[in-house]
């Protein structure tokens, strides 16, 4: 697919990886819909990417949430080819610890946003997608979802986030296949340490240290080199049901 023919729903769109992604969508000449509960950031984002962008507050874990937001981005573009999930949070808790056992409303709840609410809008999304009229290699859309390195070295305290991960991993081949019939292509990229709101606020000499970690280039990753796979997955219509480690080389340790 082309970049310039691209309508993308981008979720947590307002910052990080998705606020990235966005950017490299504008300038490449696409639109994109910034879909984030986060006000302030997604509304100060809109403005600055120009009339190619819309902020619209979504709870991806809401079926009426998400439905709206699809609706008035297709009102106002006229369709959506392309999805990008990147809402997430993550939490650390042991399964059991000096304060006891884990929560489970803890848990429940970053599966509720990481995994559910990343299928919520893959479903939500792909019923729009199929009414596009297809291109020159039969594609009607393209959906890439956030995993991490976590969904496979998961590290302590990290039970409810690499459940989560290790879902989104596990479900991409599955829904890539239920909607290859419909000419939609399904990825997912694992991030490794990337610099994202999370770590920013770690001092500079912890980002160092953290970074060391990742054998080549021994940084945290850039939220841009996570949007450049984004361009490539859309770009290259061979790419398909596979989760691609974007990491550095790094596998986790368990501390």
């Amino acid at each position: 697919m082309n970049l310039e023919n691209c309508v993308v729903v981008i979720t947590g769109g307002a910052s990080g990886l998705g606020e990235a992604t966005a950017k490299k969508i504008v300038a490449s000449g696409g639109r994109t819909v910034l879909l984030d509960l986060n006000e302030e950031r997604g509304i100060s984002l809109a403005e600055q990417l120009g009339e190619n962008a819309i902020y619209i507050k979504t709870d991806v874990t809401d079926e009426q949430s998400v439905e709206h937001a699809l609706n008035e981005a297709i009102h106002l573009y006229g369709y959506i080819n392309t999805v990008v999930n990147c809402a997430g949070i993550a939490i650390a808790e042991k399964t059991y610890g000096k304060k006891g056992s884990h929560h489970l409303n803890t848990f429940s709840k970053v599966i509720q946003i990481n995994l559910i609410g990343t299928f919520n809008v893959i479903r939500l999304a792909a019923e729009k997608m199929v009414t596009n009229e297809p291109n020159a290699n039969k594609e009607r859309g393209v959906i890439i979802n956030t995993a991490s390195v976590a969904a496979f070295e998961g590290q302590i305290g990290q039970a409810a986030y690499s459940a989560s991960k290790g879902g989104v991993s596990a479900m991409t081949l599955p829904i890539a296949r239920d909607l290859a019939p419909l000419g939609i292509r399904v990825m997912a990229i694992a991030p490794g340490l990337f610099m994202t709101p999370m770590f920013e606020t770690l001092p500079e000499k912890a980002q160092e240290e953290l970074g060391k970690m990742t054998p080549f280039p021994s940084r945290l990753g850039k939220p841009e080199e996570y949007a450049q796979l984004v361009q490539s997955i859309i770009e290259n219509p061979m790419l398909n049901g596979e989760t691609i480690r974007l990491d550095g080389a790094i596998r986790m340790q368990p501390k």
